[in-house]
């Protein structure tokens, strides 16, 4: 059955971008931010604390603790992840970046993910261009694959999706499992095995994750799509079957989450719903540059949308992905990480808006994107000069009022990184404006470019910067001069520390804590707590023994001081 398509796309327009320069993309994007660093606060270092305490068996793997806390994020397979991988690699590298290379993997298999996902949605019945009356229309593989790469660009080119998918948290595995999912319905009935197997994956995933009521919504509403789709005859019984397997998965992902302890209940009340105006501020710049594109695709293949006899699985199902996504940050918290769910969809929408593109409208991307990433990279550089040379004043300025007793220090090979990438973005902008390109996705080049090289400048000349800001390193540095070394100072007293202030002190620190309340503390002659408790009446926590020391405070967070007290011989 033929279906009406606004897509006019000639065989010109499909030229497929080389893989070797699309892989060396993704690599670009997926590898800085999870190397060279020390682990930030709060969610990186916590994961990386329990995965640290799960390697070495110091707590139960379905009910990790530090201290007696359990995460402050719900989830098993990111703790699982890290621990296992610090239990493969860690004799090989630091123990830090070894329980971030799952992480990185499951990134980089979400990227793929979604290209297919792509791919297998631009081969399905009414996605395709319209054919020619006397031929030269795009052939069905080649479209696929130019639509794949347009949608692959438009997820790289997400702003949102640079900091939150390189920390090692559940929600990189909720946004893997998301894709999973994504690239398994979309590829159905193609295929048929694989896609079933990697979509179960998916499920588990983001059930023991954090997002079991997730899953099953997600189960359900692809088993429903699935059923609707319509297909040839000969594979409407095998679209059928994996309607229900998905159903039947989605809730069995759910019960595996009640059984493990995992489910509880995140929505918010009705009053702390989501205003509309702080979603579309959040949208606006989150989802840029998909987000217009997405809408556009909206309005062109409208028709589609709104033909009742059919659903057209290239447009619904990235619609109920971008919808429960929507719906998930309205209802739960943080609001930014559940918007981060639907960054997948809005990129597939995103990439049938492109074989309806006018010139004009191309070049208006274009030239506002070279200009808004070229303003990017050189206030980056500017602002880096100004830190290693105090030219411009006013730059340096701000950057030692922001991180007082910041010293920077020279690296030739994140130097080296910077100025490659900065070259290879004048080489893009200069192909891209060199002569119109007639493929479709010739328009995401530059915002995907723009958005892996101002990711790749912040990772490199600026990593010392925001590893000084953002990580526990320069505290823990200060606290060592306070307490004894770690080998000496015995067991240290604990009362009222934050999860990612206990793993600093154990896993950077290298000091063995116990909780105040333990027996076991009356032998430690060291107590560290929160600079907020000192509001709690001293008799209420401390004994007349302790005697305070000192307050030692995050450069760059003066609220997140540390008090060390030594108990005073009787």
């Amino acid at each position: 059955m033929n279906f009406p398509t606004p897509a006019i796309v000639s065989q010109a327009a499909v030229r497929p971008l080389p893989r070797a320069l699309l892989l060396l993309l993704c690599l670009a994007y997926v590898v800085p931010g999870f190397v060279a660093r020390a682990p930030w606060k709060t969610l990186d270092i916590t994961s990386y604390g329990y995965a640290l305490a799960l390697a070495e068996g110091r707590t139960p793997w379905l009910a990790p603790e530090i201290l007696g806390l359990s995460p402050d994020t719900e989830g098993l397979i990111p703790y699982w992840l890290g621990a296992w991988a610090i239990q493969a690699f860690g004799d090989v590298m630091s123990p830090e970046l070894a329980s971030r290379l799952p992480f990185a993997a499951l990134l980089w298999l979400a990227l793929m993910a979604t290209w297919y996902a792509v791919y297998y949605l631009a081969r399905s019945p009414g996605a395709g261009p319209v054919a020619f009356a006397f031929g030269g229309e795009a052939n069905e593989i080649d479209y696929a694959r130019a639509m794949a790469d347009g949608g692959l660009l438009a997820l790289i080119a997400c702003l949102g999706l640079a900091q939150p998918s390189h920390e090692a948290s559940s929600y990189v595995v909720q946004l893997s499992g998301v894709c999973f999912v994504f690239y398994a319905a979309a590829c159905i009935p193609i295929r048929f095995a694989t896609p079933l197997c990697v979509g179960a994956i998916g499920l588990v995933m983001l059930a023991l994750s954090g997002a079991p009521t997730y899953a099953v919504c997600l189960g359900l509403g692809v088993a429903l799509i699935l059923a609707l789709t319509p297909v040839d005859a000969k594979l409407r019984a095998r679209s059928l079957q994996a309607a229900g397997v998905f159903a039947i998965l989605g809730v069995a992902a759910l019960l595996l989450a009640v059984y493990l302890h995992q489910w509880q209940w995140r929505i918010l009340p009705a009053e702390n719903f989501r205003q509309l105006r702080p979603l579309f501020e959040l949208v606006v710049w989150y989802v840029w540059p998909a987000w217009p594109l997405a809408l556009w695709s909206l309005w062109i293949w409208r028709r589609q949308v709104a033909d009742w006899r059919f659903v057209h699985r290239h447009l619904w199902l990235p619609i109920l992905l971008g919808a429960l996504a929507l719906v998930n940050t309205v209802i739960t918290t943080p609001s930014d990480r559940a918007l981060l769910l639907g960054l997948p969809a809005f990129a597939a929408l995103a990439a049938f808006a492109l074989p309806t593109f006018r010139r004009a409208m191309a070049a208006l991307i274009d030239w506002f994107t070279l200009l808004f990433f070229s303003a990017a990279a050189i206030t980056i550089w500017v602002i880096w000069l100004a830190v290693y040379t105090g030219t411009p004043a006013k730059p340096a300025a701000n950057v030692a009022r922001i991180a007082p007793d910041f010293v920077a220090q020279f690296s030739l090979p994140q130097f080296v990184m910077a100025v490659l990438a900065t070259l290879a973005w004048c080489a893009l902008a200069f192909w891209r404006a060199r002569r119109n390109r007639p493929e479709i996705w010739r328009s995401l080049v530059l915002p995907a470019g723009g958005t892996v090289l101002s990711w790749i400048l912040l990772m490199s000349i600026w990593m010392p910067m925001l590893d000084y800001g953002r990580s526990y390193t320069a505290q823990m540095q200060a606290l060592a001069k306070v307490l004894p070394p770690p080998a000496s100072a015995g067991c240290v007293a604990a009362w009222g520390l934050s999860r990612s202030q206990i793993v600093a002190l154990q896993a950077q620190g290298g000091w063995q804590l116990k909780t105040l309340t333990d027996p076991a503390s009356a032998s430690c002659n060291w107590l560290a707590m929160p600079l907020e408790s000192q509001r709690t009446p001293s008799n209420e926590v401390l004994g007349p023994e302790w005697q305070r020391l000192a307050a030692v405070a995050r450069p760059t967070d003066k609220n997140a001081e540390i008090v060390i007290y030594r108990r005073q011989a009787n």
